[in-house]
Formats: structure tokens, sequence, C-alpha cells
């Protein structure tokens, strides 16, 4: 069976593309959208589109279009700005034959907002850092120890994160920027679970790694750690997730001690996913195998101890295909 596939803003994700081109096997094509052609990406796939951004009244009438007169089988979103939007608009995909491989409304604002997600993971019992806003963590000062860390409320990628030395940089903080949210900082080594949450909310596996290096919010080195902690951990939230579809990843930290510390839920690819899929947990391939109506069942026989160590590549182009003029 063909299927073509459209990756939404795949931008530099050129290993999630080939991923995706991994799993179809030289039956289908890979397309994505962009609003620029400066996007590697739209340069290594199959066919690539310029629409306007995702903010723009007309992006979803614009994809849809497109969606028809290409025949896509399946959409899959990856930055975090367009999520609530397919989300909502998943049902108007439906009707014309496209799926969107994106979990429900619900759980993308969970996803999306650090005070829902902190407040999801407090209300059903998940381990999680303690976090407040500036001016209630100025206002309990005493109940907190330095040094803590801010972050933007609907940040993504790192953007925003800083570390808060000393009381009088919140209080700057607090008063330039009243989006942001403050943490405790969590002791031990970062992970993330790679997840995967079949049509019937099952969650059919769990793919932890061990964020060595991180550049720029995305994992340059890391390696697959099969504990059994870090799996059931993944496992139990995202099946716990109202509506959870798909690829998803899970932040958290652990301790010396085995005592784990959730920060973040993305119902999304996460950036360090090809580390999954090399691992042998074939998300992209999964996704295809459900559009085409087979069941997964539940799948632990990844790599472990596998690691992947990033380097820099580019594309070169003569500027006029990219639209670059010299002298602008």
């Amino acid at each position: 069976m063909t299927h073509t596939v459209l990756i939404s803003s795949a931008g530099r994700r050129v290993g999630l593309v080939e991923c995706m081109r991994e799993a179809l096997k030289g039956t289908g094509r890979i397309g994505t959208i962009e609003s620029s052609r400066t996007a590697p990406a739209v340069h290594l796939v199959d066919d690539a589109w310029i629409v306007s951004p995702c903010k723009s009244p007309q992006f979803v009438s614009e994809v849809l279009d497109l969606c028809i007169r290409e025949r896509v089988s399946v959409l899959i979103p990856t930055i975090d700005p367009e999520l609530p939007i397919y989300a909502s608009a998943r049902e108007q995909f439906e009707k014309i034959g496209t799926s969107i491989c994106i979990s429900s409304s619900e759980t993308v604002r969970i996803g999306r907002d650090k005070v829902a997600t902190h407040k999801w993971l407090m209300d059903h019992g998940f381990p999680t850092v303690r976090q407040s806003s500036p001016a209630e963590t100025l206002r309990t000062k005493s109940a907190w120890e330095l040094p803590l860390i801010a972050k933007p409320r609907n940040g993504s990628a790192s953007i925003g994160v800083r570390r808060i030395d000393s009381w009088p940089e919140l209080e700057l903080l607090e008063a330039a920027n009243h989006d942001c949210i403050v943490q405790q900082i969590a002791n031990g080594r970062e992970f993330t679970i790679n997840v995967y949450v079949n049509r019937e909310g099952e969650c059919v596996c769990a793919v932890p790694h061990w964020r060595i290096d991180v550049r720029a919010g995305e994992v340059a080195k890391g390696i697959t750690v099969k504990d059994p902690r870090l799996m059931t951990l993944g496992r139990r939230i995202a099946e716990a997730l109202p509506g959870a579809y798909g690829p998803m990843n899970i932040q958290c930290f652990m301790d010396d001690s085995g005592d784990l510390k959730v920060i973040e839920i993305n119902p999304r690819f996460g950036g360090g996913y090809p580390l999954a899929h090399k691992a042998g947990a074939h998300f992209a391939a999964w996704i295809i195998k459900e559009l085409e109506g087979r069941k997964l069942s539940y799948f632990d026989g990844w790599e472990d101890c596998l690691a992947m160590l990033r380097f820099d590549n580019a594309v070169y182009l003569p500027g006029s295909v990219v639209g670059i003029n010299q002298n602008e």
C-alpha cells in the first residue's frame, strides 16, 4: 500500500525524515510544509510546500487543501505551537481521509502549559518537582532553597530557561515577565522516556535514554537505558493521559537513590527519537501499521545501552533556491 506522509514543520529534523523513509520502505513519499525554504528538511524530502505560519487564520484551510490535493495519508506534527491547532482540527482532517498523529486537545493542553502539567502530575500522584509562580515564590522564599530554575509557562526547546541564584534575580524576573514559572532544581541524571500509545490508548513501548549532553534543548549525546523504573513510569503516565495517542516523550530526573521527578510531558516526537528508532523501537513504522488497521502489541525488545553521538551536517544550495538575496 502506498502512503503520502506529511511531516508538519520538519525544519531541522532530518533524522525523523530518515526514520520515516525507512518505515515506508520505498512504498510512499514524504513531504513537509514550512513557512520558508530555508528549513533544511525542505530540501531532503520528496515534496515540500510553503504555507502560512501556523498562527495565521488561513493555516488550517491551506493544509486541508494540500492534504486533499496530494492525498495525504497521515500528518505528523512536530513543533509545540502547532499542536493545539491540529488537535482542534483533527475531525476536519479525518473527514478528508487524512489521519493526524496527535493526542486529544486535553492532553495537548496539559503538555503545552507547565502549570497544567504540574497540576495534572500532582493530581494523579506522579512524582514531580516543587513549582510555583515567581510572585508566590518570593512571598514564601524562606521555604525555598536557591538556586532555582525559571521557565516560560508555555516555552519549549529550553528557550528562556534560566537559573536563579539570588532573590534579586527573581525579583527582576517577576517584574519583567509574569508568564513564567519557578521550579526547584531536580537532582540526578536527566532522562527522556520516548513512549508510543496505540489507538486503544495502550502504551506499547517506553524507551528511556539518558541525556548525557544537551544543546539548544535537544540531546546531543545520549544512551538508551532499559531501567524498569523509568519504563513503568513512562507507561503509567502515557496511559493516564486523556486521549493520548502516538509518539510522546516525558522528561524526568532520577537521582542515585532511584528517586524520580517528572518535569515535562511533550505530546509529540521528541528531538532524540532517532535514538529509540535505531535501538529497534520503530514508532515511525508503527504509525504506518496502525494506518493500515494493524493492531500493535507491547514491545520491549529494543537495544539497551545504545549510544547516540550527534554531529552537525549541512545542505548546500544556491541562494536563489532558498530565496536569499545577498544584496538584501
